[in-house]
């Protein structure tokens, strides 16, 4: 499974939206997709996932704001 569609499962599962693949460029933070609590939880979970380390400190919203963003952000870290 590519990183795109495992991020987007990984997101399916913590906001319980099935159409959240619809739009890879949707801001997630602008539409209220994610918020603090569920951003959270996808950092954990991708940590898990990929096995890399994302720290607090140098999270930027704007850096992990869309689906492919996520994406390119991962495959720097991994």
């Amino acid at each position: 499974m590519e990183n795109t569609d495992k991020i987007v499962d990984i997101l399916k599962d913590v906001t319980g939206l099935d159409n959240i693949g619809d739009n890879l460029d949707q801001d997630l933070f602008a539409t209220g997709i994610l918020d603090s609590m569920a951003t959270v939880e996808v950092l954990v979970t991708l940590q898990d996932n990929f096995g890399i380390e994302v720290p607090v400190s140098e999270f930027d919203r704007s850096q992990w704001s869309t689906i492919n963003k996520i994406s390119d952000r991962v495959k720097e870290l991994e």
